[in-house]
């Protein structure tokens, strides 16, 4: 379901937030790292150059990315398919990262202080997930889902979820025992290409959508979405203007 090809057109943007994260944690020499719906593993590979003497494993539900990650070699480096609401370590870890995953789980907050509470003592636990649910980009596919043409075919699709704000991260893994760092971040992308907001999206958002459609159904349903997207999102001269909302959290226990 998942193309990693498709993802990675705009790595360089959806990496930014990941480093700008990291940034904050100040774990010094880790023994045990996993990285949480890890995707294609192009960023959780920097992981192991940050700590090279560290056993990193990356964990995704999705086939097509730990293929796709599996292509990255380093020491101490490993991938594995798995659900991350139904993973347990297999060592206590020292970092537990999370990189733009935990809008797709419902019960993402019951998740979190389960992490924490696996955390060695002194260990870090590190998320960020996006926060521009209510913006076009994410609320024309709500839109479009609830149309009488598409909704017997899309009723049962779990679209990606909203995240919380960073004072309700805050308040949750505090009580949690941990010593909590939440901020926000509106990122001004500067997109290229026809209309990119929507090849954006069909790296992820639009992910489960057009799993569930036929070709010809895909095209359509591309068709509507892209010309409603153009319209709020209108190319200029230089690119289109994408802005996007994201939560960060580092706790630490």
């Amino acid at each position: 379901m998942w193309d990693s090809a498709q993802y990675l057109r705009f790595g360089g943007e959806r990496g930014r937030p990941f480093f700008d994260l990291l940034a904050r944690v100040g774990v010094a020499n880790p023994g045990h790292i996993f990285d949480l719906g890890c995707g294609p593993g192009n960023l959780t590979v920097t992981l192991a150059e940050r700590w090279p003497s560290a056993t990193i494993v990356g964990i995704d539900s999705s086939a097509e990315m730990i293929d796709a990650a599996r292509a990255h070699d380093a020491p101490g480096l490993s991938f594995m398919r798995d659900d991350i609401r139904h993973w347990k370590p297999q060592a206590l870890p020292d970092l537990i990262v999370s990189n733009a995953a935990l809008q797709w789980v419902p019960e993402h907050r019951e998740l979190l202080t389960e992490w924490a509470s696996w955390l060695r003592a002194g260990g870090w636990l590190a998320f960020q997930v996006p926060g521009n649910f209510d913006q076009p980009s994410h609320a024309i596919i709500r839109e479009l889902a609830e149309a009488p043409r598409w909704r017997p075919l899309l009723r049962d699709v779990n679209l990606s979820r909203q995240s919380a704000d960073p004072a309700d991260y805050t308040e949750l893994l505090a009580e949690a025992g941990c010593e909590v760092d939440a901020w926000e971040t509106t990122y001004l992308h500067i997109l290229h290409g026809e209309n990119p907001v929507t090849e954006w999206y069909k790296g992820t958002g639009l992910v489960p959508v057009l799993a569930v459609l036929d070709a010809e159904q895909t095209a359509d349903f591309l068709a509507e979405y892209g010309e409603r997207i153009l319209r709020a999102y209108p190319p200029r001269s230089f690119g289109t203007v994408f802005p996007f909302r994201r939560v960060f959290t580092v706790a630490r226990r």
